[in-house]
């Protein structure tokens, strides 16, 4: 783990170093100092000199001034040091997750991947933190406290080496057992944070649903096993305790009555066996601090496994080099799929959710995509900008596959407007620049014009400045939809795709929009996904899916004319006008 992590110490390296150089010279002097107080017993107290114990008390003032300056400065390096590598790990994985596709994030959800950059990645700096100071501090106390010790009196050091194995065992057994433990535990953190996550973002439905009561049973059901898998990892560190105070005692009682006979039979002075008490206790405690942080790091380096799963995923869509055309500017917006098959299963194992899929939509074409639900319209659309990548056949851009463009130049040239409506906290404009961050005021105006969104954004005191909360939830559906069109719009698109983006818009409204189309994006290919019979009529092509595969092509005339499915979709809907009317 230590290796791995070094990479993300650069430019922290400086304070990484100095926190062990300075723990260890705090340490140093916290040794010295009982030498000292030994010394004012023996020479001074004893013998009343009082030069003596002045001399040795100003010593150990400015050994202890030396002490607490390096503990202060040592904390700060090390809280530096530990603080930086968890922002670059931070860093490292958003910009990793950034380039996972839609399968990717599947693969890992998005509540796992929030908990390795947040949790997994605390438990890391946490325990570098302890390593570069308490671990330092104990293994240089244990050491040179060791080395006194011996030095003092080497026949009653060596009974510290009785407790020792028994210590050393108990920790090597510890952390066999606690590291598949420890991993368990984060998994069912994820499954905590998946269920909170679903709980705030699906809200408003728990509670027009009335189902409060079921979420809680579900949040107390994954609260019950993120504790359970807790405390199965903590009860078998806490036996490590009363392991490690048993062999402190121990230790003890046989170094004082051996010492205590020494001392009566005045082979030992009462000053050395107390400094070598307080250095057999240094000893002892180092170890139990050694221990201590070596569960924590067992506790690490399964968040660790975590953190570098994500680091060292290979993205399931990797981005192409833009051979075979002419640069950003050229795209016409020509999309053509050729015998394009797709499953989501991630093996090649499963059903095709899209096969033998073949049309043509030429530039400033508007081509309709119609068919029950769960047919695959928007499943087929995503394969465009390559959220997902087809498993058979082609699909190409102005007759480049689109696996050649690099997935900056194929994105920035195709406009989308996703089934799910995603606003992002901060003001209209700030939203509206998604689309062209280098888009001017005239421009950002024209585009909320087209969307038929002008008008309703003047109507808020702060216009373009008003802001939005998380998710857009104080602008109403109609709204919302609306200013995800003049986003897209905005960005002048050679390919701009609509998945069902006019659903919450009145059909007068939706009949401007197709109209700012025609008159603003005349050039650019449009892809319309609607349920709505009305919204489609006037398209170039219509295509109707069902059970993945193409029922039929054609306009409005030539469909009605021929195709059953077709049919029974709009007849479906004028039965409901009439009914309704």
């Amino acid at each position: 783990m230590i290796k791995r992590l070094l990479p993300f110490m650069k430019g922290y390296g400086r304070a990484a170093v100095l926190a062990p150089v300075l723990v260890a010279l705090e340490t140093v002097c916290e040794l010295i100092l009982p030498l000292l107080m030994a010394g004012i017993i023996d020479d001074g107290i004893s013998q009343s000199n009082l030069p003596v114990i002045l001399q040795l008390g100003a010593a150990m003032l400015v050994v202890a001034t030396v002490s607490m300056c390096c503990g202060i400065f040592s904390a700060r390096f090390a809280a530096e040091a530990a603080q930086g590598l968890g922002a670059s790990l931070r860093k490292a994985e958003f910009d990793k997750i950034s380039t996972f596709s839609f399968a990717d994030i599947d693969r890992f959800s998005s509540a796992s991947l929030i908990t390795r950059m947040t949790n997994d990645v605390t438990n890391i700096q946490m325990v570098v933190a302890i390593c570069l100071r308490m671990l330092v501090r104990a293994l240089v106390m244990m050491v040179m406290a060791m080395g006194v010790a011996l030095w003092i009196n080497a026949g009653l050091a060596v009974w510290v080496f009785v407790v020792l194995p028994v210590v050393g065992i108990t920790l090597f057994a510890l952390m066999r057992i606690c590291n598949p433990l420890f991993q368990k535990m984060q998994r069912k953190l994820d499954a905590l944070n998946q269920t909170i996550q679903e709980n705030l973002i699906g809200v408003r439905v728990v509670k027009a649903f009335v189902r409060q009561d079921f979420e809680r049973e579900k949040f107390r059901t994954a609260n019950d096993e993120f504790t359970k898998a807790g405390l199965s990892a903590v009860l078998r560190v806490v036996m490590m305790s009363p392991v490690l105070m048993m062999g402190v005692s121990t230790a003890t009682v046989l170094i004082l009555y051996h010492g205590g006979v020494l001392v009566l039979q005045g082979g030992m002075e009462i000053g050395e066996l107390s400094s070598l008490l307080n250095y057999i206790f240094n000893i002892l405690f180092s170890v139990m601090m050694v221990g201590m942080a070596l569960l924590q790091y067992t506790r690490a380096e399964a968040c660790a496994k975590r953190v570098f799963e994500v680091l060292d995923a290979v993205p399931d869509i990797q981005s192409g080099q833009d051979i075979g055309h002419q640069g950003v500017r050229a795209l016409r917006g020509q999309v053509e799929f050729r015998d394009v098959a797709f499953k989501y299963s991630a093996s090649g194992t499963g059903d095709d959710v899209l096969h033998g899929i073949s049309f043509t939509a030429k530039p400033g074409q508007v081509v309709a995509i119609v068919g029950g639900t769960g047919v695959g319209k928007s499943t087929l659309v995503n394969l465009i900008p390559r959220f997902y990548d087809v498993t058979a056949g082609e699909v190409l851009v102005d007759g480049v596959n689109v696996r050649d463009y690099s997935l900056d130049t194929l994105r920035n040239k195709v406009g989308m407007v996703l089934q799910k409506n995603v606003l992002f906290s901060g003001t209209i404009r700030e939203n509206l620049l998604w689309g062209d961050a280098e888009a001017t005021e005239e421009e950002i105006i024209q585009a909320a014009k087209d969307a038929q969104a002008y008008d309703f954004i003047m109507s808020f005191p702060d216009g373009f400045d008003t802001y939005l909360e998380q998710g857009g939830v104080n602008v109403s559906g109609g709204q919302k939809q609306r200013l995800c069109i003049a986003r897209a719009m905005l960005r002048k698109p050679s390919v701009l795709i609509l998945d069902d983006s006019t659903s919450a818009v009145d059909s007068a409204t939706e009949a401007l929009i197709r109209e700012s189309f025609h008159q603003n994006l005349k050039d650019t290919t449009v892809i319309l996904i609607a349920q709505r019979i009305s919204s489609v009529m006037g398209a170039d092509q219509i295509i109707v899916l069902d059970d993945g595969t193409i029922a039929g092509a054609g306009t409005h005339d030539e469909l009605m004319a021929s195709n059953a499915i077709y049919q029974e979709i709009y007849w479906s809907q004028q039965e409901g006008v009439s009914e309704h009317g």
